[in-house]
């Protein structure tokens, strides 16, 4: 019974999103392990505040974040 967290910064991702990662998560593990697991297979977002995620020593937000996936830089937003 496999258990796959999922750690994010709140905010990031929306309730869409989140069922999607929720949704392929299961599916390639369910691939890899067999459907017959597929309902012992959890997969849980766990979120963390702003800011009390940090890389390399800095700090993140949800906007710097936003700002990652839209292709800029971090440090800018």
């Amino acid at each position: 019974m496999p258990l796959v967290d999922v750690h994010a910064i709140k905010g990031v991702f929306t309730k869409q999103q989140k069922q999607e990662i929720i949704t392929r998560i299961t599916d390639a593990m369910v691939g890899i392990e067999g459907e017959a697991l597929r309902g012992v297979t959890w997969v849980r977002i766990i979120e963390v505040n702003e800011g009390e995620w940090a890389i390399g020593g800095q700090p993140l937000t949800a906007a710097m974040v936003h700002q990652m996936q839209a292709g800029g830089n971090a440090e800018a937003a």
